[in-house]
């Protein structure tokens, strides 16, 4: 009765998770009319008569609340425009035009806020400028904050009537040659004199960050990425729980190999070691697809995943499991059952397990899945260790990037 009722639970979270991945996947399309994008660049690709116009495929939120735009080129006229729109904006409009959204105009200086009548509001832009918009997280109901910079400073602010989860990245172009680099994950921060907080890091979230850059919930490998020792880790702070059983990754930057894991593992992990290679371990690599549990051997486990692809990892606990932390976690370790198809990939392989001293210790069994953009890849039966079984991340190649939500079901 206990393995048909951890069934018919497992298959109604797969059907929530999958629900919510097809509400983002309509939601969260980028859109974008005259202007080609190459990577973080956009370029104009009209006539000049027309306007071209980029929408972004999120929206500013209380986690990610800034973006900023540098102009490469100011091409014949400069008409480039930063702001934030619905998400619905027709593209043939300026950002700002249209009512429900505003925006700064570097030819001119000035704000428009949903009219095509702008207001003075500050210097020019020109080529090499960096121009960001943000919202304010102290913004009353019904009243959002809207503010912009320029090369780092404030230039000022307006309030709008909207919701942060209803204006998208909007950048307009307007003459031939215009082309500006786009960098929607970037931190707004002032000078401590200037009496400005800088955005909450989310640090606190990770109790383990080794070659790892937090940046919002943003995750940047810093590391060397030249052998297998030069894993970055990234292990949060709390063990999945009934409460919070599940998290996710989006890779936003697959750097130069995507040799990107996402899975969990005993507290005390080898910072060295990516994800699912030693005793204490479980994670789905990206670059080749496989699923590495306590081994440098990986079996084949479900497809590859790539730039802008989410990962996600999750347990299904019994219904009278109840968490029993203690402080000795260094006997934790998984029941790895028989391997039908062990697949040798001689860059995880290694026999250095000096970490494994000791006896092992069989724990309460639950199962861990895996999922990539919302559908369940696979799962595995897992012993759990006193303690509980950490959200972790690595990473091993250069430009690597990932963003995380470690509650994407709460709420």
């Amino acid at each position: 009765m206990d393995d048909i009722n951890l069934h018919y639970r497992f298959l109604n979270w797969r059907r929530r998770i999958r629900e919510i991945r097809e509400v983002r996947a309509v939601r969260y399309r980028e859109r974008l009319k005259r202007m080609l994008r190459d990577g973080d660049v956009l370029r104009y690709h009209g006539n000049s008569d027309e306007v071209g116009c980029f929408v972004a495929a999120r929206p500013l939120s209380r986690r990610n609340r800034y973006y900023e735009v540098t102009i490469m080129d100011t091409g014949v006229r400069g008409m480039i425009a930063v702001g934030l729109v619905p998400q619905c904006y027709k593209l043939d409009h300026q950002p700002g035009w249209l009512p429900q959204s505003v925006a700064f105009h570097a030819d001119d200086g000035k704000l428009y806020n949903g009219n095509t009548v702008g207001q003075q509001f500050g210097p020019k832009c020109c080529r090499g400028d960096r121009i960001g918009c943000g919202i304010s997280l102290e913004s009353d109901d019904g009243q959002l904050t809207v503010f912009f910079t320029k090369n780092g400073k404030e230039v000022g602010s307006v309030e709008i009537p909207a919701s942060p989860d209803a204006l998208y990245p909007a950048v307009g172009m307007h003459s031939l040659g215009e082309e500006v680099l786009l960098d929607l994950n970037a931190e707004w921060g002032m000078e401590e004199d200037d009496g400005l907080m800088i955005v909450d890091s989310h640090e606190e979230d990770w109790s383990r960050l080794h070659d790892v850059k937090v940046t919002g919930t943003l995750l940047e490998y810093v590391g060397k990425g030249k052998s297998i020792v030069d894993v970055g880790l990234a292990q949060a702070r709390r063990p999945l729980t009934t409460r919070f059983h599940y998290f996710e990754l989006e890779i936003t930057d697959a750097g130069e190999k995507c040799y990107i894991a996402l899975g969990l593992a005993r507290r005390d992990y080898p910072k060295n070691r990516h994800p699912g290679w030693s005793r204490g371990s479980i994670a789905y690599h990206a670059d080749d697809g496989k699923l590495f549990q306590g081994s440098g051997v990986g079996d084949a486990f479900g497809p590859r995943c790539f730039e802008g692809d989410n990962m996600g990892c999750g347990i299904m606990f019994p219904r009278d499991y109840s968490l029993d932390v203690g402080d000795d976690v260094d006997d934790w370790d998984f029941e790895v059952p028989p391997k039908p198809s062990e697949v040798q990939n001689d860059l995880y392989a290694s026999n250095e397990e000096d970490e494994d001293e000791g006896e092992d210790m069989e724990g309460r069994k639950v199962t861990v899945f895996f999922t990539r953009n919302g559908k369940v890849v696979g799962r595995r039966e897992v012993a759990l260790p006193v303690g509980g079984l950490y959200p972790t991340i690595g990473m091993m190649s250069t430009g690597e990037k990932v963003r995380v939500d470690l509650h994407p079901l709460s709420g």
